[in-house]
């Protein structure tokens, strides 16, 4: 099994060897170039990320080309485009890899399939799916009711790497503010 997966289930779940083999043997290894779309706009997201290096980011299109980052999956976190994964219909959202990434996939049927034979699985998946649900309930809450320089302060104490690591650009647009005002907040700190 893959380090980064056994770290992330460690705490979570109990695995016997049987149990741990049978992980290991649904979850495919990729490998992503930088840029890499991993599912476009109209097309089913067919698995789910698991991101061992690199972050994913799941993102909007609008008519006009312009591009809103709705959710960033980062190391040691499980995401996908959920409605499109979970109802087989097209996504009306993106994923991209924003560097080189390392991520394990795990299809629809995979994951039916560690629901039936690994005991704890479903109920792991169910409080994962309650706190990144919190969690978008949290930054929309942020979206509405902080200034720019409170949503900064807050994304910074979350994520303290990713503002260095990703592109001015991506964490100006998480954060709902200006690639300029993203500057001049990180110019003050």
């Amino acid at each position: 099994m893959h380090p980064a997966l056994k770290k992330y289930l460690e705490g979570k779940i109990c695995l016997s060897n049987q149990q741990e083999e049978l992980v290991n043997n649904h979850f495919t290894l990729r490998l992503t170039k930088r840029n890499e779309l991993l599912v476009e706009k109209g097309a089913i997201a067919r698995h789910l990320y698991f991101v061992c290096k690199g972050c994913l980011r799941i993102f909007l299109t609008n008519e006009d080309g312009s591009e809103s980052t709705r959710y960033l999956i980062v190391e040691g976190q499980m995401g996908t485009a959920l409605p499109s994964f979970i109802l087989n219909q097209p996504s009306v959202a993106s994923i991209q890899s924003l560097s080189a990434a390392e991520v394990l996939t795990l299809s629809y049927a995979d994951r039916q399939l560690l629901f039936q034979h690994v005991p704890g699985w479903e109920t792991m998946e169910r409080i994962r799916l309650e706190l990144d649900y919190i969690a978008s309930i949290q930054r929309l809450e942020s979206l509405i009711t902080m200034n720019a320089k409170a949503r900064y302060d807050y994304f910074r104490q979350a994520n303290p790497a990713l503002i260095q690591q990703l592109p001015a650009k991506i964490v100006a647009d998480y954060m709902g503010i200006s690639p300029e005002t993203l500057s001049r907040l990180k110019a003050k700190t």
